[in-house]
């Protein structure tokens, strides 16, 4: 940095003296602690795809324009809590002024005002700046640094005497292009953190105690990244501060990659390291962590990608572990969960379940899908339950009671249903799901099971492109879990080449109303030319299925093995 962009810098962001005096007297001991404010959030929500939409104005990304309405019946759900993302860069005039563009300012405040005034906490970032012009910090470090601390400035000044229930985020997962390695990044993003944490407070008002939320590198949770996060925490001594991380899960789990179909063991223990992390670093040191995001990255991808049971079984441990660890959550949402054109939950089972863990466990299962072979005489099926805690009260179907050692029995945890119950809830013998098995605990809300009738799939050759083939099958009710490709000498094939098991809607996806599966150009560019690629079909009911494809310059034939 240049002498005279340094002094620039430092006259934009440094409180002086005076000001820092006052900063720290007005942080008042009356205001209630950073712990106790953040634990009020819980649970969180994010306003995700409308104020960080990158076009003319908030609903560039399909969502409507926010009303007062909506959050009133966001706020019936049970919310305390709204982080709303926002992108700043291209609402802003040229350098060095970087005016912020006044219409977009009294909206985001018009909107920030009605949320506050239904009684939430919200929380205001700098979102796809981060991933606009953030990133280039290390080849234009002054230009970078002296947006980032007018755009705060001009935020900290208009928001200046809102109530301590608006929060500021100095950054959403930040990163940098093109630096030297770990040692600079560590050096920028506390530089970020740092400048962000000077422009606020100067700004007097209420911003002088406001909590400010300071993320690590990436909003990304391990140790090292945590370490620098925490020398930040250190060096700036100011009771009100609070860390933040995004989890998604344990990624392969989270995309359906590997042959990671289930929640499994692996996958807890993910999230069980991670929130003892950030609890051992942070909230036993009495500061707050707010997981601004959490959710699944398969949403992103297409339905389907992790199984429903299998993502309402991570929710309910989320929810849990979140709790017991002390962490305020902020679920993700985009649009495709809250809808907000209706103002209902488009999956009710999920929502239910999310709701639910804020307070209490459920009992699961190690499945919610029993699949009976079409045409055969049903045999006992088996369960094993997930208590939590809680005991196994009955299992309804429908408005209609199960009778337990008739229809079912229980012995720890293994639930049997019984092969006759089976057999007569089967018996229109039509593809797909017959009953539902409501499993009620004590706790908690239901488990469903659903009572699938199958037929062992059917796959058909095809011919297709490397743009596109697709194969015709015949699920006959059943459902696909995953896919494996490899070459004749058993090396992985397609895209993740360090594994078998491919990335579902990415490397293949499925239209179970089409009765298709296609392999997208994403999957035939990892292919080599002329070597046949055998396809193992892995379906939910146990049924495993080979297929051949083979690559000729553009051309792709397929068929069974």
């Amino acid at each position: 940095m240049t002498t005279s962009a340094a002094l620039a810098v430092a006259a934009l962001s440094a409180p002086t003296a005076a000001q820092a005096a006052a900063a720290r007297s007005t942080g008042s001991a009356a205001s209630a602690s950073a712990l106790d404010v953040v634990a009020k959030m819980q649970p969180g929500w994010n306003l995700g795809n409308s104020f960080e939409a990158i076009g003319a104005d908030e609903t560039a990304w399909g969502n409507p324009r926010v009303t007062r309405a909506f959050f009133r019946r966001l706020k019936a759900q049970g919310f305390k809590s709204i982080r709303i993302p926002v992108t700043w860069g291209q609402h802003e005039g040229p350098a060095p002024d970087y005016t912020l563009d006044p219409v977009f300012l009294a909206r985001l405040k018009q909107v920030v005002d009605w949320a506050l005034a239904d009684g939430f906490y919200v929380l205001i970032n700098m979102h796809g700046d981060a991933w606009q012009w953030v990133p280039a910090m290390p080849a234009r470090h002054d230009e970078v640094l002296a947006q980032y601390t007018a755009t705060w400035r001009q935020i900290a000044a208009a928001f200046r005497d809102e109530p301590r229930r608006l929060l500021f985020e100095s950054i959403n997962e930040p990163f940098f292009n093109g630096s030297s390695g770990d040692e600079q990044n560590a050096v920028l993003i506390d530089e970020l953190n740092t400048t962000f944490h000077s422009v606020v407070r100067a700004s007097g008002g209420r911003n002088a105690d406001r909590l400010l939320v300071l993320p690590t590198l990436g909003d990304t949770p391990d140790q090292p990244k945590i370490d620098t996060l925490l020398a930040t925490f250190t060096a700036l001594d100011d009771p009100n501060l609070v860390a933040s991380i995004h989890y998604y899960s344990f990624w392969p789990f989270s995309v359906n990659l590997a042959g990671y179909t289930t929640f499994n063991a692996a996958t807890q223990q993910d999230l069980t390291d991670t929130f003892d992390l950030l609890h051992r670093s942070f909230v036993a040191k009495g500061i707050p962590v707010v997981v601004g995001e959490y959710g699944l990255l398969g949403w992103d991808s297409g339905p389907g990608t992790v199984e429903e049971g299998e993502s309402l079984k991570y929710f309910e441990y989320l929810g849990h572990y979140a709790r017991y660890r002390g962490l305020t959550t902020m679920l993700w949402d985009n649009g495709s969960r809250f809808n907000r054109r209706t103002m209902q939950w488009n999956d009710p089972g999920l929502y239910a379940q999310i709701r639910s863990s804020w307070t209490e466990r459920s009992g699961t299962a190690s499945t919610d899908q029993l699949f009976v072979p079409r045409g055969e005489t049903p045999t006992d099926a088996t369960i094993t339950l997930n208590l939590n805690g809680t005991r196994l009260k009955r299992i309804d179907v429908g408005t209609r009671h199960l009778v337990r050692g008739v229809d079912y029995t229980v012995s720890g945890s293994t639930l049997t249903i019984a092969a006759a119950t089976l057999g007569r809830l089967t018996a229109s013998q039509e593809h797909g799901t017959n009953a539902v098995l409501s499993l009620r605990f004590t706790d908690g809300i239901p488990w469903d099971v659903n009572v699938i009738t199958y037929d062992k799939p059917v796959l058909t050759s095809a011919t297709g492109t490397t743009a596109s083939l697709v194969i015709p099958t015949a699920f006959n009710g059943d459902k696909l879990a995953t896919m494996e490709a490899v070459y004749a000498d058993g090396s992985p094939a397609g895209p993740q080449s360090w594994t078998t098991y491919k990335q579902f809607n990415v490397a293949f996806t499925v239209d179970y109303t089409a009765d298709t599966i296609t392999l997208p150009t994403a999957f035939f560019n990892e292919v080599t030319d002329g070597a046949p690629v055998t396809l193992t079909f892995h379906f939910w009911s146990g049924a495993i299925l080979t297929y051949t494809v083979t690559r000729s310059g553009p051309a792709v034939t397929g068929a069974s093995a």
